[in-house]
């Protein structure tokens, strides 16, 4: 053993008074007795007497902890029953103990997904020797969801966990069946143990036992794949059995009428090193959405590893764009757990025998439930994701503001959420709602507090992916279906923008588009004339619009999805702004602007796009011959929604016409009229030198 892991592990153990039990042998004998305070857990929990206790079937229970379908770690389950979660139930076969959880619910540490499932109370390192096997039958899957999410419709039964590192999973075993099928799939995935800090890039490979794998999906929400030929039926047996020895993995699998399989895999030397080693299952199914990573040399090396077993439900009601593997669009009746029980949007599983045997030097797994118990309803806020919120303010889409937003979150407009690989910043803004003195937009948008000359600089980078834009709204407005993730202000004269980051989707494409606009800083005092040169990044730019109010033009082709994470870098160095963009298996895009000298001085000078979108609504402005140089500018960034109700009629580029249910902000966000746009990375400093070609 590791002695650098083995005296953590001691010292951990002897904290927890934990140490003095459970080591040696095989671990299904006879139940102890007594109650932690932790074990009087959720309120429909009790404690048995004179009925069939879970302890009665299988006799281990002392070993775990069990964790419930609401989150709550209930502590050790001898003794004890949920009618909701976790009980016993008799059928022709034999007795049974019944893992049951919802589609949604609380969750257990940082997991998109409800479970109700033992987690061992000790973890043991993969070079010693631990077991566990289970016979066990599958009696529900959600009935609802998407079936092009590879997680849609499935339950994980059994796992390995590693209670250190990136907690990640080298074992989860799953069952998996489509509506309408008789014959579900069995398979067991390993997750890799991500090289260096960021475990965003994690995947799983998956193995098939009995009909698929993980990777086979439906082309589309509601169509499904063919049912699996050799696959397994609710309600009909299985059995696993999981050996470690000595760093290796053991896996086998069997059920009357089906063959046997087993498996082999070395959890302490990676075959996942180096971009080159990603399967093609991982190329087709993670890389699109990001999840590209390597592995660890030693894999799980010198990790603390536990067993877990039960009912960890992978169909959830998150929206698919968000997470287009983890995240299903199942119906979840607002988390109602009874109306999910009601109409079949749960899993049920149910075991007959189950038994593990650990290591003798295993050691308290303590530190594993101490960071994730009730970690789902802990606050984590903006500023702990995206540390620089100390140099900025907002203001909210109901006209709220707030100068320090350090330990600051807002649950309509400005929080933290997870999209099942890492946590994002979350700006939401309804199409009608308070907005600045000068706009007729809602924003829920970062204000720098320094401000900074072109000749001084500034540099403002993203990385985002925006979830919703209005899905109403008047298609003949370049300001429809759009929202502006980052910009400059200018503080001074007539308050111009001299860059503006919008996207833009159209309702019925798949596509959106993304450009950027400079906005002129008009010469004179009459600011009315003022208008914006758009240009492409990916897809159109903002003056191609409709031929009437619900006609839309051609879906760009190379645009950029809801959900799809793109980046954005605005550099000013001494008077020059320097854009670039960038998002996988786009082309990456540069641009460059002279904030500090004019190329808008002459009417000659207005280019053929302005005068199809500006000009004729009078707005044919020239531009200071020196731009923005000398004014004070800031940075903004965030969600600044450009659609809103104003009638088309009085400006045809600003004015969207969309639906705002009189202002009621919960009613926009019910039906779609509101923008959100995701942030897990961003930075804010000096401008610096560009990088040379």
């Amino acid at each position: 053993m590791n002695v650098k892991f083995q005296m953590n592990l001691k010292n951990a153990a002897i904290k927890s008074n934990l140490y003095p039990f459970m080591i040696g042998a095989v671990l299904f004998m006879g139940a102890c007795g007594g109650e932690s305070k932790a074990q009087k857990g959720s309120e429909n929990g009790e404690r048995t007497t004179g009925t069939i206790k879970a302890n009665d079937v299988i006799p281990f229970f002392q070993h775990w902890n069990l964790i419930l379908g609401d989150g709550s770690n209930v502590g050790q389950a001898t003794d004890y029953k949920n009618k909701d979660f976790f009980y016993t139930t008799i059928d022709n076969h034999g007795k049974w103990v019944v893992f049951k959880t919802p589609n949604a619910g609380n969750t257990h540490g940082t997991s998109n997904n409800t479970r109700t499932e033992l987690a061992q109370l000790k973890k043991w390192l993969p070079s010693t020797k631990a077991t566990m096997k289970a016979t066990l039958k599958v009696m529900n899957v959600s009935a609802t969801g998407d079936a092009s999410v590879a997680s849609t419709y499935s339950v994980v039964v059994g796992q390995i966990h590693s209670a250190d590192g990136h907690e990640n999973e080298p074992l989860k075993i799953f069952y998996k069946k489509f509506p309408g099928h008789t014959k579900g799939s069995v398979f067991w995935n390993y997750e890799i143990n991500t090289a260096g800090d960021d475990n965003s890039k994690r995947w799983d490979y998956s193995y098939p036992i009995w009909g698929h794998d993980f990777s086979v999906v439906g082309a589309n929400a509601n169509t499904f794949p063919p049912e699996p030929e050799d696959g397994i039926a609710l309600g009909e047996e299985f059995s696993y059995q999981v050996d470690i020895n000595e760093g290796m993995l053991y896996l086998t699998f069997t059920s009357k009428g089906h063959e046997t399989k087993t498996f082999t895999k070395n959890l302490v030397a990676s075959e996942y090193g180096s971009p080159s080693d990603i399967p093609e299952q991982t190329k087709a199914l993670f890389v699109p959405i990001g999840q590209d990573g390597v592995e660890r040399k030693k894999a799980y090396s010198d990790e603390g590893l536990f067993f877990k077993l039960g009912s960890y439900n992978q169909t959830n009601g998150k929206d698919p764009k968000v997470n287009r593997v983890w995240c299903s669009g199942a119906e979840t009746h607002g988390g109602d757990l009874q109306k999910q029980y009601a109409d079949g949007n749960y899993a049920e599983v149910w075991f007959k025998t189950a038994a593990i045997t650990i290591p003798d030097d295993a050691l308290s797994n303590q530190g594993y439930f101490a960071a994730n118990d009730g970690l789902s309803e802990k606050t984590v806020y903006p500023s702990e994701v995206i540390p620089f919120m100390d140099k900025f303010k907002i203001l909210m889409g109901d006209g709220t503001t707030e100068d320090n937003l350090v330990d600051f979150e807002d649950k309509d407009f400005f929080y933290t959420v997870m999209d099942g690989t890492r946590r994002w910043v979350v700006y939401k803004t309804p199409n009608s709602g308070v907005t600045s003195k000068n706009s007729s937009n809602t924003r829920t948008e970062l204000h720098e507090k320094r401000n900074w000359t072109p000749e001084e600089g500034g540099r403002l980078t993203g990385m985002c992916k925006v979830m919703q834009v209005s899905v109403s709204g008047d298609a003949r407005v370049a300001a429809s279906y759009s929202t502006v993730i980052g910009q400059i202000h200018s503080g001074e004269g007539h308050e111009n923008e001299p860059v503006k980051i919008f996207y833009k989707k159209f309702p019925g494409h798949k596509k959106g588009s993304v450009f950027w606009n400079y906005e002129i800083n008009t010469a004179g005092d009459d600011n009315a004339g003022r208008w914006d040169f758009s240009t492409a990044v990916w897809g159109h730019d903002m003056s191609v619009v409709g031929t009437a109010k619900d006609n839309y033009p051609p879906e760009p082709e190379d645009g950029i999805e809801l959900g799809e994470e793109f980046s954005y870098e605005i550099n000013v160095y001494k008077g020059i702004m320097y854009l670039t963009f960038e998002s996988d298996n786009h082309e990456t895009k540069t641009f460059t602007k002279n904030l500090i000298a004019s190329e808008y001085v002459k009417k000659s000078d207005i280019p053929q796009q302005v005068k199809k979108l500006f000009v004729p609504m009078g707005q044919d402005g020239t531009e200071r011959p020196t731009a923005y140089s000398g004014e004070l500018n800031y940075f903004k960034q965030g969600a600044y929604n450009q659609t809103n109700g104003k009638s088309p009629d009085t400006n045809r580029v600003w004015s969207a016409g969309a639906e705002i249910y009189g202002g009621d902000i919960a009613k926009q966000y019910e039906n779609g009229s509101y923008t959100e746009v995701w942030f897990k990375d961003a930075t804010v400093g000096p401008g610096i030198p560009p990088k040379s070609n």
